[in-house]
């Protein structure tokens, strides 16, 4: 699973923040593997420069057993632009704490002009895996971690055309390389929200934006290598965001996973944005 509402928020702080104090979201994703999640987000202006943000999720998915697994995000960060450039901190949860969970924090030093953003990224994660018990195996807890390096880049193509670019790639500290006939892969289920989506050896992507009267339409195009296998899946993503009122937005996207993990898989998200503020 790749957060991507806080990239949302990303972009529309550039923009909707330089009129409004407040963003708030909420939304819920569902796919054709009976996976679900719930998200709520939100950011706010301390200054006309500075902004806080913050982001929970709840995903829900089955197990090969038939069993269901919980998985949480939570997300702080700060972002303060100097003008021109401009610096973000940040601090995650995410995962199942039977399984697998993660502690992560972010740096990202970034360059914005009238019509390009250009930033450079770093990300520390740290890994806590749940090895069950068994009738011959008294179970175990394995750390590792991962540093991540990355580049993001968006820029006006036109007055209404955009694209953006963005690549991580990660270095971990032990080798999660393991045969997919092991049992141990059976603690995940294998579908787009589940906790084996958050161990890639690297993601990338692209995006094209094109804005139409009040609404903004955006193809996203993406693929990223699990680390536990070496399996990759790609992504297309058909977005919508349409206002609703004055000070609200509305986002619809639609989109495909072509995985060696999990098959194919099609999702469906909506999204409610409200701004707030002078």
């Amino acid at each position: 699973m790749c957060w991507r509402s806080g990239i949302v928020l990303l972009l529309l702080a550039g923009n909707a923040l330089a009129v409004e104090s407040y963003i708030v979201g909420a939304g819920l994703e569902g796919d054709s593997a009976d996976g679900l999640s719930a998200s709520l987000v939100g950011d706010i202006a301390v200054t006309d420069n500075t902004w806080l943000s913050a982001a929970i999720a709840q995903s829900k998915v089955d197990l090969p057993q038939s069993q269901l697994r919980e998985t949480w995000y939570g997300d702080l960060g700060i972002d303060h632009w100097f003008d021109p450039v401009g610096i973000r901190l940040g601090a995650a949860y995410w995962g199942d704490s039977d399984i697998l969970d993660s502690r992560d924090s972010r740096a990202s030093l970034y360059w914005r002009g009238d019509k390009a953003v250009l930033a450079a990224e770093f990300e520390y994660r740290d890994f806590r895996f749940q090895l069950p018990a068994t009738e011959f195996f008294p179970g175990r807890t394995i750390r590792f971690d991962a540093n991540g390096i990355g580049l993001s880049t968006r820029f006006d193509l036109g007055e209404k055309v955009s694209l953006g670019l963005y690549g991580m790639d990660y270095d971990y500290s032990v080798n999660l390389r393991l045969d997919r006939n092991r049992g141990i892969l059976d603690l995940f289920s294998f579908s787009r929200l589940s906790p084996i989506n958050s161990l890639v050896d690297y993601r990338a992507g692209m995006t094209l934006g094109l804005e139409a009267g009040e609404q903004h339409w955006e193809l996203g195009l993406s693929s990223q290598k699990i680390a536990f296998d070496g399996s990759t899946t790609r992504s297309a993503t058909l977005r919508l965001m349409t206002p609703m009122g004055e000070r609200s937005d509305m986002e619809f996207s639609l989109g495909v996973d072509s995985s060696d993990l999990y098959d194919t898989v099609t999702f469906l998200s909506v999204f409610l944005y409200f701004y707030g503020g002078s």
